[in-house]
Protein backbone atom coordinates (compact mmCIF):
# COMPACT_ATOMS: atom_id res chain seq x y z
CA UNK A 1 0.00 0.00 0.00
CA UNK A 2 1.72 3.12 -0.84
CA UNK A 3 1.05 5.87 1.67
CA UNK A 4 0.58 9.71 -0.04
CA UNK A 5 3.36 12.01 0.78
CA UNK A 6 2.95 14.53 3.10
CA UNK A 7 3.33 18.30 1.73
CA UNK A 8 5.26 20.81 3.07
CA UNK A 9 5.88 24.71 1.97
CA UNK A 10 8.96 25.53 3.47
CA UNK A 11 9.05 29.80 3.83
CA UNK A 12 12.04 31.30 4.46
CA UNK A 13 13.98 34.07 2.87
CA UNK A 14 17.87 33.29 3.89
CA UNK A 15 18.57 30.75 0.70
CA UNK A 16 21.24 28.42 2.65
CA UNK A 17 18.43 28.30 5.59
CA UNK A 18 15.75 27.17 3.37
CA UNK A 19 18.05 24.76 1.58
CA UNK A 20 18.98 22.83 4.44
CA UNK A 21 15.60 22.82 5.88
CA UNK A 22 14.16 21.44 2.62
CA UNK A 23 16.88 18.89 2.25
CA UNK A 24 16.40 17.13 6.04
CA UNK A 25 12.56 17.41 4.91
CA UNK A 26 12.61 16.00 1.73
CA UNK A 27 15.18 12.94 3.03
CA UNK A 28 11.99 12.59 5.69
CA UNK A 29 10.04 11.46 3.18
CA UNK A 30 7.63 14.54 2.93
CA UNK A 31 7.19 16.38 -0.61
CA UNK A 32 8.43 20.25 -0.20
CA UNK A 33 7.81 23.27 -1.87
CA UNK A 34 9.75 26.11 -1.10
CA UNK A 35 9.20 30.32 -1.33
CA UNK A 36 10.87 33.06 -0.25
CA UNK A 37 8.20 35.37 0.93
CA UNK A 38 5.00 35.52 2.09
CA UNK A 39 3.82 36.64 -1.12
CA UNK A 40 5.64 33.26 -3.12
CA UNK A 41 3.76 31.72 -0.15
CA UNK A 42 0.57 32.76 -0.55
CA UNK A 43 0.79 32.18 -4.55
CA UNK A 44 2.72 28.18 -3.93
CA UNK A 45 -0.75 27.77 -1.57
CA UNK A 46 -3.20 28.85 -4.30
CA UNK A 47 -1.28 26.55 -7.14
CA UNK A 48 -0.87 23.73 -4.63
CA UNK A 49 -3.95 23.02 -2.92
CA UNK A 50 -2.55 19.60 -1.77
CA UNK A 51 0.13 21.72 0.57
CA UNK A 52 -0.82 20.49 4.12
CA UNK A 53 1.41 22.64 6.34
CA UNK A 54 3.65 25.89 5.78
CA UNK A 55 7.32 26.28 7.85
CA UNK A 56 7.69 29.73 7.94
CA UNK A 57 10.23 32.32 9.48
CA UNK A 58 8.98 35.05 11.02
CA UNK A 59 11.38 37.87 9.52
CA UNK A 60 10.80 38.02 5.88
CA UNK A 61 10.43 41.33 3.07
CA UNK A 62 8.26 42.30 1.48
CA UNK A 63 4.56 42.85 2.34
CA UNK A 64 3.62 40.87 5.43
CA UNK A 65 6.64 38.64 7.58
CA UNK A 66 5.51 35.28 9.16
CA UNK A 67 2.91 36.04 11.68
CA UNK A 68 0.88 37.93 9.33
CA UNK A 69 1.09 34.85 6.95
CA UNK A 70 0.31 32.87 9.22
CA UNK A 71 -2.65 34.79 10.24
CA UNK A 72 -3.75 35.01 6.75
CA UNK A 73 -3.34 31.17 5.91
CA UNK A 74 -5.34 30.17 8.86
CA UNK A 75 -8.15 32.72 8.04
CA UNK A 76 -8.11 31.75 4.19
CA UNK A 77 -7.25 28.36 4.15
CA UNK A 78 -7.84 26.45 7.92
CA UNK A 79 -7.33 22.66 7.41
CA UNK A 80 -3.63 23.79 6.58
CA UNK A 81 -1.05 23.36 9.30
CA UNK A 82 1.32 26.48 10.58
CA UNK A 83 4.91 26.09 11.75
CA UNK A 84 6.51 29.68 12.71
CA UNK A 85 10.05 29.91 13.21
CA UNK A 86 12.99 32.45 13.68
CA UNK A 87 16.15 32.92 15.40
CA UNK A 88 15.41 36.49 16.69
CA UNK A 89 13.52 36.03 19.68
CA UNK A 90 10.17 34.41 20.76
CA UNK A 91 6.77 36.25 19.62
CA UNK A 92 4.45 36.81 21.98
CA UNK A 93 1.79 33.90 22.17
CA UNK A 94 -0.87 36.14 21.07
CA UNK A 95 0.85 37.28 18.11
CA UNK A 96 0.59 33.53 17.12
CA UNK A 97 -2.85 32.29 15.69
CA UNK A 98 -4.19 29.22 17.92
CA UNK A 99 -2.69 25.85 17.98
CA UNK A 100 0.36 26.82 15.78
CA UNK A 101 3.49 26.27 17.41
CA UNK A 102 6.89 28.34 17.37
CA UNK A 103 10.28 26.79 16.96
CA UNK A 104 13.29 28.87 17.91
CA UNK A 105 16.22 28.69 15.39
CA UNK A 106 18.23 26.82 15.79
CA UNK A 107 15.74 23.80 15.02
CA UNK A 108 16.37 20.21 15.57
CA UNK A 109 15.13 18.66 12.52
CA UNK A 110 14.11 15.43 14.54
CA UNK A 111 11.30 17.75 16.86
CA UNK A 112 10.59 19.38 13.17
CA UNK A 113 9.39 16.19 11.68
CA UNK A 114 8.18 15.33 14.68
CA UNK A 115 5.74 18.19 15.00
CA UNK A 116 4.44 18.08 11.20
CA UNK A 117 3.43 14.55 12.03
CA UNK A 118 1.39 15.75 14.88
CA UNK A 119 0.28 18.42 13.47
CA UNK A 120 -0.61 16.99 10.16
CA UNK A 121 -2.29 13.80 11.81
CA UNK A 122 -4.38 15.94 14.37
Amino acid sequence: MHSQKITVLVVEDEALIRLGIVDELQFAGFEIFEADSADSAIAMIEGHPEIRLIFTDIDMPGTMDGLKLAAFVRDRWPPISIIVTSGRGTPDAAALPAGVPFLPKPYEIDRVVAIIRTLVAA
